[in-house]
């Protein structure tokens, strides 16, 4: 991994019209992830998570396209209800797309709302990260409905 890569990060920010207790959940509850978790193109088939230090996850993508199917993986590293989340994130391919990730997630309370800054770092190419950054936009699109949508 070269050092311009390493400096190719994502980061994403949403505010929520919920409490954090409400998006924290959103994002440890399988029930809850099922009906968000994936873009609006490859919505969750199957999602597997052990959300604790350690814990394991591994979540499948459905094309609604073709039918096609997108595993990816990762470990729990850090679990601090309900403010933050880390965790690696690799796709089951090989090549630029099989490279691991590491997520963070940080949920700050606005008072009855929630900023949502999510940063996923590194990256081999500028292409790979901007189509996570469409992907997790997408996803993030599907969360908000689920927690709750301001006027």
């Amino acid at each position: 991994m070269t050092a311009a890569a390493e400096k190719l990060e994502l980061v994403v920010t949403r505010v929520l019209n919920a409490p954090r207790e409400v998006v924290f959940k959103a994002w440890t509850d399988p029930v809850q992830l099922m009906q968000w978790w994936g873009p609006v193109h490859h919505p969750a088939a199957q999602i597997d998570m052990d959300v604790r230090p350690g814990g394991r996850w591994r979540n499948c993508l459905r094309s609604v396209e073709d039918g096609s199917d997108l595993w990816h993986h990762g470990v729990f590293r850090e679990v601090v209800p309900p403010s933050l989340l880390v965790f690696t994130f690799v796709w089951e391919e090989e090549g630029e797309r099989g490279v691991e990730n590491l997520v963070t997630v940080t949920f700050e309370d606005l008072g009855g709302k929630t900023r949502l800054t999510l940063r996923q770092v590194p990256f081999v190419s500028a292409a790979e990260r901007d189509g996570h950054g469409e992907g997790w936009s997408s996803t993030l699109d599907r969360l908000e409905l689920v927690v709750g949508r301001g006027p």
